[in-house]
């Protein structure tokens, strides 16, 4: 069974009825961001029951050594880990001397908690019976500005229900919070100074190795209903020990607070507004931050919550006008894409070309919150078709700035001449991911590099970014699938030996078709870029060759790798092989496996996945899914047949690559099914670990599963290309995408397709194999 107790919803995300079990759930699903740091939905007032406490901040980081039974040489020194901040959403109630803490309650009633995504902010409300007979009812609201994405803010009221009460609040800082996923259980922060300011106060922290420098800051105002008060305060300071050796510790100041408190007649009600947030020597000078969080707060206090509220949802209405896909007669499938939607916009914004998009964003510690493949397979599609191609550029110039890492990386595993290694995980360009069958196997990430420079250029169509940048990024991958190949001198051909592809349920293989395959591909869109450079920007290629030292003779011989390259296959079956011994496996279909041996990542040994038929996600298909020009629809349709009854779907990249190929296959009742998996794969829990955190990476496929496999589209010869589906639980979806410059919406019926042009001149498309021009 998966979780159901989010109501179903076209905008917001529900939660109605107090239940502890679904706290850690929520605090997930619930999470908000603005791009530039996120944090997960935990309550504003002290809760002592189990919960996942989470700020984080975008490119603010920690190397936390390596782990391993067994050390082997070329390991990364350490796992990058995001780090969660000091926590500024704190705001200690007490009732009439008894603290607020819905965990030991005597009495929760109409518990109310709302994620609403068309306006930015979450909410919560609820009436309370405390022990000491005390009934309250608390409202809050908060959001993270997406205008000042330096700043968030809180309100907080409490209403007596049965009595007079004496009310008190103490909004504070916490800089003494750590990591649940440690691997040593290092000290990540050093809170170095606390200032007290009048009602504001700052912690001044940096992260112990990496010295990212953060001011946490905060100010509060009152109301009692709707006229600001003034109230006294009383400082509260705290100490923790902390140490930056890990051996000698010292008494450090950690904590900032403020005690308020006023009398609060029955029925009237007693509101904080709280206004906090980061600022960082990423954007600031280290010895400016107080300054520099000191103008927030006047900027914001100066402005008051309802003008920054009345922003925020101006601001996601400028989000929503071009990113949304509506969806008519299907609630729980329209509450799923613009959940998705939702938090890809929350996790980056396109503004800094420094930060990335990590899988589970600002929801959670788990992959560090690292940038991963997924950006380049996944996510640049969706950014590149719902924003302006600056915020794609920028993704891609996130890895052009962290070439000189990439070539590093190969070196370290024995690369030599400029070959270029991207890594698995990273937040500065350097690996830092330690499983070898990941670290040192997985190298059809390469690959994926190179191919969202060529999805971005086809898509937006600016020509200018191969030869700015591109290009060297290109060759140093190039160079990387030359040297990586090894001649047989068995087969005649090149063999790419020791991989791991998609398919992480399978380790230390050979020829694995899609890594083969996309090397291949590189290697020839090499040459043909390297060519175009030369005579379409002679300047700029004369700079590269300076620059990489590349030689025509280097060119040629990247042709004769690819023209030569090993691809399994087998005669009988008419398919290409997953890798040469794919067919030597036990074939036992999924359709077979008892229900009680799944999922069997957590069912089974290692050892028995590895000698599985068991795919984990997309690998052979992935390619059809990358190359689909290359292959005709009966080629797709006998992989398709083959391979998705071995695969499992236990990656949540796994459903939308397979909606989107049942799609092309016309088989929408099987693409619907993939669709709801994956749009709602969060939502419902579908693998029981959404406590952790959101699958914000895969999101981005749920997005495509509608746009590139219901509708169908996909870029053939720069020309857009539709082959409108529709489910049939559907009446009607309509979205929007800025294809080179002119925003196209679409508009899928039952039994109609509408095209129309808001911004741009007439376009050129292919709809069902027929040419339109739309006006």
């Amino acid at each position: 069974m998966h979780q159901e107790y989010i109501k179903a919803d076209p905008w917001s995300i529900i939660e109605e009825g107090w239940n502890p079990e679904n706290v850690k759930s929520s605090e997930s699903l619930m999470s908000i961001g603005n791009g530039a740091m996120g944090q997960r939905a935990n309550f504003e007032e002290h809760y002592s029951g189990p919960t996942f406490q989470g700020s984080y901040l975008g490119g603010v980081y920690y190397p936390d050594k390596t782990r391993v039974g067994w050390w082997k040489n070329g390991y990364p020194e350490y796992f990058a880990k995001v780090l969660n901040a000091p926590n500024w959403i704190g705001i200690k109630v007490r009732i009439n001397g008894e603290k607020l803490d819905l965990h030991t309650a005597r009495e929760v009633n109409d518990f109310r908690r709302e994620l609403n995504m068309k306006e930015g902010w979450l909410g919560r409300s609820f009436k309370a019976r405390l022990q000491n007979g005390v009934q309250v009812s608390v409202q809050s609201k908060r959001f993270l500005s997406l205008d000042m994405d330096e700043l968030g803010v809180i309100q907080y009221s409490v209403t007596p229900l049965n009595q007079d009460a004496t009310v008190h609040y103490e909004p504070y800082l916490d800089g003494g919070i750590s990591n649940e996923d440690s691997n040593w259980d290092d000290q990540f922060w050093n809170s170095y100074r606390v200032i007290q300011e009048g009602d504001r106060a700052f912690i001044l922290s940096h992260t112990m190795k990496t010295e990212f420098h953060v001011c946490t800051f905060m100010n509060s105002r009152f109301l009692i209903g709707e006229k600001e008060i003034k109230l006294s305060r009383k400082r509260t300071e705290k100490t923790s020990f902390q140490g930056a050796d890990g051996e000698s510790k010292q008494e450090t100041q950690t904590y900032a607070g403020f005690e308020y408190q006023t009398d609060v007649k029955e029925s009237e009600t007693f509101t904080i507004t709280k206004y906090a947030g980061y600022v960082s020597s990423l954007n600031h000078a280290k010895g400016d931050l107080q300054n520099a969080a000191t103008s927030v707060l006047d900027t914001a206090t100066s402005k008051g919550f309802a003008p920054l509220l009345e922003a925020q949802k101006k601001a996601w209405a400028e989000i929503w006008e071009m990113s949304d896909i509506t969806i008519e007669g299907d609630v729980k499938a329209q509450q799923g894409i613009r959940f998705n939607i939702f938090q890809l916009n929350q996790t980056y914004s396109g503004k800094d070309a420094r930060l990335n998009i990590g899988p589970k964003g600002f929801t959670g510690e788990k992959y560090g919150g690292s940038t991963y493949w997924d950006t380049e397979a996944y996510c640049i599609p969706f950014y590149m078709a719902t924003k302006n191609q600056e915020v794609a550029r920028n993704l891609l110039k996130y890895r052009y700035d962290q070439l000189d890492k990439a070539i590093e990386n190969a070196e370290k595993l024995g690369f030599t001449d400029g070959a270029a290694l991207y890594p698995m995980v990273t937040m500065n360009g350097e690996e830092c991911h330690n499983e070898w069958e990941i670290t040192f196997q997985e190298i059809h990430r390469n690959g994926s590099m190179v191919y969202a420079i060529h999805n971005y250029e086809r898509f937006t169509g600016d020509t200018t970014y191969i030869p700015e940048m591109g290009l060297e990024v290109i060759i140093g991958v190039a160079r990387f699938w030359k040297q990586r190949a090894t001649f047989s001198s068995v087969k005649k051909q090149y063999v790419i030996l020791g991989v791991t592809g998609p398919n992480e349920y399978e380790n230390n293989i050979n020829n694995n078709w899609f890594t083969n395959y996309l090397a291949k591909w590189c290697l020839e869109y090499a040459f043909a870029k390297a060519q175009h450079v030369q005579q379409k920007h002679p300047k700029d290629f004369e700079r590269i060759v300076t620059k990489t030292k590349l030689t025509i003779e280097e060119i040629s011989n990247w042709t004769e790798v690819a023209d030569a390259l090993y691809l399994p296959y087998d005669e009988t079956l008419g398919i290409y092989l997953q890798q040469d011994g794919f067919l030597d496996k036990e074939l036992v279909t999924v359709s077979d496996l008892p229900a009680s041996q799944r999922p069997i990542n957590q069912k089974w040994s290692w050892d028995r996945i590895l000698r599985s038929p068991y795919i984990k996600q997309a690998d052979t298909l992935q390619g059809f899914y990358f190359f689909e020009k290359h292959f005709t629809r009966e080629e797709l349709e006998k992989h398709y047949d083959f391979y998705e009854p071995f695969t499992v779907h236990e990656s949540s990249l796994s459903p939308c690559v397979h909606a989107i190929l049942a799609a092309r296959l016309e088989r929408m009742d099987q693409a619907y099914n993939f669709y709801l998996r994956t749009s709602r794969l969060d939502l419902d829990d579908y693998n029981k670990e959404v406590e952790e955190g959101l699958h914000i990476t895969s999101m981005a496929g749920t997005w495509m599963s509608i746009v590139e496999g219901f509708a169908g589209m996909h870029v053939r010869d720069g020309v857009l290309y539709f082959k409108p589906q529709i489910p049939e639980a559907w009446d009607r979806y309509t979205f929007k995408v800025n294809f080179k410059g002119q925003v196209l919406t679409v508009k899928v019926g039952q039994d109609d397709t509408q095209f129309s042009i808001e911004k741009g001149a007439a376009l050129e498309i292919v709809v069902n194999g027929k040419p339109y021009i739309v006006k």
